[in-house]
């Protein structure tokens, strides 16, 4: 019989940190996607706002990072997404069945399962976090 404590097993803590790492890199590269897009969408420009008085005492802001290095940093993490869930899998004691760990609040669960019609560019496995 499992205990629902299971997930508290000192030998999956390398597994736990490399799912919280993976969770972390992917939350950065939604970050920069969003980051992305906003530079791609055209901005009033100041004489723009200050002529519709729409804001007034507008605070000195930081000039926005160029598209392109935001781009970089995209590719940048989604390959470190890449190795992360390649780590986080080699780690997985079984595929096709959940994993419970402890991701800082309580039993998370993570798991490979296999694709039914994987693509070349998509992988035979999907990893999947439930936190």
């Amino acid at each position: 019989m499992s205990s629902n404590l299971d997930y508290l097993d000192p030998n999956l803590l390398p597994l736990e940190q490399k799912v919280i790492a993976y969770l972390e890199a992917e939350e950065a590269v939604r970050q920069a996607e969003v980051e992305a897009r906003m530079l791609q969408t055209p901005h009033p420009s100041a004489t723009d706002v200050a002529a519709n008085n729409f804001i007034q005492n507008i605070p000195a802001v930081e000039p926005p990072r160029p598209l392109a290095e935001v781009q970089q940093q995209i590719e940048r993490l989604q390959q470190t997404v890449a190795q992360l869930r390649e780590e986080v899998m080699q780690l997985l004691p079984a595929r096709d069945e959940w994993v419970k760990v402890n991701l800082g609040y309580g039993p998370s669960r993570v798991g490979a399962f296999r694709l039914d019609n994987p693509t070349p560019d998509q992988p035979e496995y999907m990893l999947r976090v439930v936190h």
